[in-house]
């Protein structure tokens, strides 16, 4: 499968500069020239041309240029409504299809013009039109990464997301090849078909290995099945065995990782898996139900050593009964709702009326930033920004903390004070309990005064309350270190989850790239909250430093759409059956022209290269941006 990107080589732009002889003159005349054609006009939304070719000069905008496109196809790939509007009401057909099949909706799925492809679309423009290669607006927008755009015309168009086009591969096939993990995470929200088979034999997560998409990869495997991981390919291979093979070490890693701990997952019928369900909770019930019985019988009832007085035997009860609340908030703990988010079963027959996400505004922040994070393709939610979904559980978790598996359950929301105040518990009552040990084994009377002697008495004598304060020792320490990391972010207002991931999680950097907790009201203000009410709310606190930044702003490097460049020169460039790209940057500073093309040649048995690790390089950016100076263009081989 080779990317439908292009790069025309630089010879022929040194070529076209030397033949404008290198003069000021000549570069003025030559871009003059350039905009007195109604296709560049419609390609620079300049209105006031437009008008004047087309009435003043009455040049036609329903015929193709020289090349074979129309002028509405060149005010859609650079997402000129107005100039869009004019030529459609001046006789241009919406519909229109140039020398490969594509339309001006095409074109607009290409840098994500959805203010242009709703005019079109309102106007009459087919959204199922397939070009020659069978590719609809959805396979182009998820080629060149654009989840707003393809959103919007599932959502409001019912255009199909799942279609194949003439090789058998659908939008998520090649978003898998591309690396947009967004983008396959709507696709897997909108019931994409994700064990669908191209005419290699190739699934998504086939490509995404090939490529070494990472990041994908992991999008997919979440959301699958352990059979995901066991198709193979027409030439009999495993997406883990093609990432070794092309050698994509840390995706074939992951792969095998993964088929692993699936392969230990026994079926839910069997009595081991249900009972492997309970995780480990039962037994650290039964550590500590052990170790206060021990207690008591061989510390403080222990008819060996001397009677407790008042006070000294309040102490000892006291970790006795911290201890057994502690018991009673583990229970709690390990049976509550961890804040798991309530999965929206939806008719499939209505499905375009009951999805969460299509229900939502289009004009929503968070989807406007690019926050598709937030979608869950397993349980089919929109999840809050801080909710992540606990591939143990199978479920997402509001303000997701971690999963312990030593209370077989998640900590989130709505159990973390009772998970922390457990924790307290036990600290407590192990120091208390450990000190009254120690205590009573160290004033024996009738122990002798030498140290090795005392060390025999006390192992013959007292076993019983030598081995609690051995096991009292160990679960003490661990305990306690896990205790002060929860107090430290709860007095932060951050999870354990963040904090690991916090150079994947956007909304924790601020405007430099350095960490930002915007969640975090003070040391004061986040402990009340959380002694309180249990949890913190998800409100971002105001910077005062007047920094915008937030979960509600663009924040969209990943999928590389940056502000658009500038520069005055502009010259048009073919190559093959790709678009036509017209090219702002100056032609002084730079000899590099781009275009882009769908190619059809699809194989997966050629060797993958760099340009592909990079998705900046990888979109084209149509008018006044290019793919810069350092893009190479991918060759396929069969």
């Amino acid at each position: 499968m080779s990317s439908e990107i292009e790069v025309v080589d630089e010879s022929r732009d040194e070529a076209a500069a030397t033949s404008n002889g290198g003069g000021e003159s000549d570069d003025v005349a030559s871009e003059e020239s350039l905009r007195n054609d109604v296709y560049t006009a419609a390609a620079y939304g300049d209105l006031d041309k437009l008008r004047k070719l087309v009435e003043g000069e009455g040049c036609s905008v329903a015929e193709p240029d020289g090349i074979g496109y129309y002028a509405l196809q060149w005010a859609a790939l650079n997402d000129r409504a107005a100039a869009a509007q004019y030529i459609i009401e001046h006789g241009a057909d919406v519909n229109a299809m140039d020398h490969t099949g594509q339309t001006a909706l095409h074109w607009s799925a290409v840098r994500g013009g959805i203010q242009v492809a709703e005019l079109l679309l309102q106007e009459g423009a087919r959204v199922n039109a397939a070009d020659m290669y069978g590719y609809q607006t959805t396979h182009v927008a998820a080629q060149y990464g654009q989840t707003a755009f393809l959103y919007h015309v599932v959502s409001k168009w019912n255009a199909n997301p799942d279609v194949p086009d003439n090789d058998g591969r659908s939008p998520l096939h090649w978003a898998a090849y591309k690396g947009f993990a967004d983008c396959i995470r709507l696709l897997l929200f909108l019931d994409a078909h994700r064990s669908r088979k191209d005419k290699e034999g190739c699934t998504p997560l086939h490509w995404a290995a090939i490529r070494g998409n990472l990041e994908a990869c992991m999008v997919l495997v979440q959301a699958g099945k352990k059979e995901d991981l066991l198709v193979t390919d027409n030439s009999g291979m495993t997406p883990a065995q093609l990432a070794s093979d092309k050698n994509q070490r840390e995706v074939a890693f992951f792969l095998g990782n993964a088929r692993r701990l699936l392969e230990k997952r026994c079926d839910g019928n069997q009595r081991f898996a249900q009972l492997s369900k309970l995780g480990l909770a039962p037994i650290l019930w039964c550590i500590i139900f052990i170790l206060l019985v021990t207690y008591t019988h061989s510390v403080i009832m222990a008819p060996n050593m001397p009677s407790l007085t008042a006070g000294s035997a309040l102490i000892a009860w006291t970790g006795v009964f911290m201890a057994t609340g502690g018991l009673y908030l583990f229970y709690r703990c390990s049976s509550k709702d961890p804040g798991f988010i309530k999965l929206r079963m939806h008719d499939s027959h209505n499905r375009k009326q009951d999805e969460p996400l299509l229900k939502m505004d289009l004009n929503n922040p968070a989807l406007l930033a690019g926050n598709w994070s937030q979608l869950c393709a397993t349980c089919k939610i929109v999840r809050p920004l801080r909710a992540k979904h606990c591939s143990t559980c199978d479920r997402c978790v509001e303000q997701f903390d971690h999963h312990c598996p030593w209370v077989s359950n998640c900590i989130g929301k709505k159990n973390k004070r009772d998970f922390f105040s457990f924790l307290i518990l036990e600290v407590c009552a192990m120091f208390i309990t450990g000190a009254v040990a120690v205590a009573r084994v160290g004033t024996d009377p009738l122990a002798p005064n030498y140290f090795g002697a005392w060390v025999r008495h006390a192992g013959t004598q007292h076993p019983g309350a030598i081995a609690f304060i051995i096991s009292d020792f160990f679960l003490f320490f661990g305990v306690a270190a896990l205790t002060v990391v929860q107090a430290s972010q709860i007095s932060r207002n951050i999870t354990t989850n963040e904090m690991a991931n916090v150079m994947r999680y956007s909304y924790l950097r601020g405007p430099t790239g350095r960490f930002r907790n915007p969640y975090d009201y003070g040391c004061r203000k986040n402990c009340t909250d959380f002694l309180i009410t249990g949890y913190n709310e998800d409100i971002e606190c105001v910077d005062n430093a007047g920094h915008p930044e937030g979960i509600g702003l663009m924040h969209m490097s990943r999928d590389s759409h940056q502000p658009y460049g500038d520069g005055h020169a502009h010259n048009k460039q073919t190559n093959g059956d790709s678009h036509v790209v017209i090219d702002m940057t100056n032609s002084k500073a730079s000899k590099s022209h781009h275009g882009h093309v769908h190619s059809t040649h699809c194989c997966h048995h050629q060797q993958s290269d760099q340009s592909g690790k990079s998705k900046s390089q990888n979109v084209p950016l149509g008018l006044g941006l290019g793919l810069g100076r350092n893009s190479t263009r991918q060759s396929s081989s069969s």
